[in-house]
């Protein structure tokens, strides 16, 4: 059993807690943050195109967590290394544009 507590000891430290914001300007788009309201971690060219954030989420990340679309390891690597998560929607080829669905 030893060895359990050790593996839970572990995804304990990986862990992380987060606060996530939505931005009013860009549909679908989502800022986590490590720390509440901390918005100085962000650099303006990021923050700035985002215009207004509400806080829509305070949640507790952990390697077994699944998040609807961000690959959770990713999601805690950035909060840790840069303090923020920035989750865009995914791109959508036009069909009527060169390199989208269709051309060729």
């Amino acid at each position: 059993m030893a060895f359990a507590a050790t593996i839970e000891q572990f995804q304990r430290l990986r862990a992380m807690h987060a606060y996530v914001y939505k931005s009013q300007r860009r549909p679908d788009t989502y800022l986590y943050l490590r720390e509440k309201d901390a918005f100085g971690l962000v650099p303006d060219a990021v923050r700035l195109p985002l215009g207004a954030l509400t806080f829509v989420l305070d949640v507790a990340l952990a390697p077994d967590r699944k998040l609807a679309r961000e690959d959770v390891d990713v999601v805690i690597e950035n909060l840790r290394e840069r303090g923020f998560h920035l989750q865009r929607p995914e791109a959508v080829l036009d069909p009527l544009v060169a390199g989208g669905v269709g051309d060729g």
